[in-house]
């Protein structure tokens, strides 16, 4: 059995005097602890509503997160809100309330540049399409010597089917003009009326404004949790990118045709797998030279594509929100980890981890290096740059049909961080686990154990009274005292 199919198979297993599993290194050097407790910028923030339409609820539930000491609000900028209308006509009367709304609270802001849509996702309760003009602004290109065609920006997925969550990083060159025009003109509007309010500009970067593939997501039947999810490498861009890499890394088809055993007429010919099934049942993702090469190339398009759209913000701020860091957020994948059929395949289709590494090293970070390590591409820039980590408040549950493993990922990419040098900060992953009391053991354990250096709760009104309130008020007690 391959030892990435057995569940906890890389970790040791202690218990702590609360009774609770606490994962630690079996490879590796002692997990990091609490370093929040000598960070002297450790952060505790709330999410706001997708869109507020209760304004005596949204400053009911300001008064009471500022009371305990909650410091920020991170607030979405929907793209499609605000230049839907029209390419660079810019409508900032919604956000102009909120942000007055929120710092006259006594709280800071954390806005979310959010480039992706919302609604389709798992507690969307709102809608807010990307600009319809964007689509049809490209569709009469050519990008790389590409026809755009009307949904040339878009993902496409081994079922065929297009996604408008977001545009696709191997577009990146061909609208990154948009994302300048929009931060700056969002700078414009606000910089100087809160430059020391903001305290950190997250970076959407894909779906659900998260670091991914929509592998998941509703355009795919089939697709959702607990599923593999499905590849989205099959846009004409994707594939000439994919084309382009291998020739560049083999130097020749032949080189190519000796390392995975083929024997192609022509480099056209070179293609994500026909059948995505077959792919991950025969374990090609894992054990075959072609499968390792596809899914190397697939994360490391999406963490250039990461590194591309967080130099353009952090360029386009400028001197702007000077104490503002960057973050961008990596939602944590946690199903088919220890699925026998095809392990770890959920992080693949997401693109989160490479496969011709050992996933199951520590010195890896089990695959997340490259996408931790984004951080790091910033070092010696203008801006400190913030990774955010999500489902720390949900527990481990390596059977079938879960096949999860939800805790120890967040030790794994805890570890990992905090050996990169990387400030991490973390996320619940859903609302419902701040509402309980073992939600917020887990979330303490990545605090304890792990290294973790903030949080930011999603959403304010699960943490503006009950447990949740209860709780995050403890935390922050303990990791800020001076409140």
């Amino acid at each position: 059995m391959r030892p990435v199919t057995t569940a906890l198979a890389v970790l040791g297993l202690v218990l702590t005097g609360t009774g609770t599993a606490q994962a630690v290194p079996a490879d590796g050097p002692a997990p990091p602890g609490p370093v929040a407790l000598d960070h002297p910028e450790f952060t505790a923030n709330v999410m706001a509503p997708l869109h507020v339409t209760d304004w005596a609820d949204f400053e009911a539930d300001l008064r009471s997160v500022a009371a305990y000491g909650v410091g920020a609000v991170s607030v979405d900028v929907w793209w499609g809100d605000v230049e839907g209308a029209a390419d660079n006509r810019f409508d900032w009367a919604y956000y102009d309330r909120v942000f007055e709304t929120i710092t006259s609270h006594g709280l800071d802001i954390a806005p979310i540049l959010s480039f992706h849509q919302a609604g389709g996702n798992v507690g969307d309760d709102y809608t807010s399409l990307l600009p319809s003009w964007l689509w049809e602004k490209y569709a009469g290109r050519s990008h790389r010597g590409v026809e755009l065609g009307p949904t040339g920006l878009q993902h496409r997925s081994e079922q065929g089917n297009t996604s408008a969550e977001s545009v696709q990083g191997w577009a990146d060159e061909a609208v990154m003009e948009e994302y300048r025009d929009f931060t700056g003109a969002f700078t414009e509007q606000y910089g100087d009326r809160y430059a020391e309010d903001v305290v950190e500009v997250n970076v959407s970067l894909g779906p659900s404004g998260e670091l991914r593939y929509p592998s998941y997501n509703q355009h795919d039947e089939g697709t959702g949790y607990p599923t593999r999810g499905a590849l989205q490498a099959y846009s004409p861009l994707a594939v000439r990118d994919f084309q382009s890499e291998m020739l560049h890394r083999y130097g020749s088809l032949d080189r190519i045709d000796a390392a995975w055993g083929t024997d192609h007429a022509s480099l056209d010919e070179i293609a994500p797998p026909e059948d995505a099934d077959a792919f991950f049942a025969g374990l090609d993702h894992l054990d075959t030279q072609y499968g390792r090469d596809l899914v190397d190339w697939y994360n490391g398009s999406l963490v250039e594509h990461g590194e591309r759209v967080l130099w353009t913000v952090i360029d386009t701020l400028g001197e702007d929100f000077p104490a503002a860091d960057i973050g961008y957020k990596v939602p944590g994948i946690h199903w088919s980890m220890t699925d026998p059929a095809h392990p770890r395949a959920a992080e693949v289709t997401t693109g989160l981890v490479q496969t011709s590494v050992d996933l199951d090293s520590w010195a890896t970070g089990h695959g997340y290096q490259r996408v931790v390590e984004l951080a790091n591409r910033f070092d010696g820039g203008p801006r400190e740059v913030v990774m955010h980590f999500t489902a720390l408040e949900m527990d481990d549950d390596p059977g079938e049909p879960a096949y999860s493993l939800a805790q120890t990922l967040v030790g794994w990419v805890g570890d990992y961080a905090h050996r990169a040098g990387v400030e991490l900060k973390g996320e619940n992953a859903l609302a419902g686990g701040v509402h309980t009391e073992e939600g917020w053991d887990n979330i303490e354990e990545a605090f304890t154990t792990w290294g973790y250096l903030g949080l930011t709760v999603l959403r304010m009104g699960d943490v503006a009274e009950g447990i949740g309130a209860h709780r995050y008020a403890q935390l922050i007690e303990t990791y800020d005292p001076d409140i």
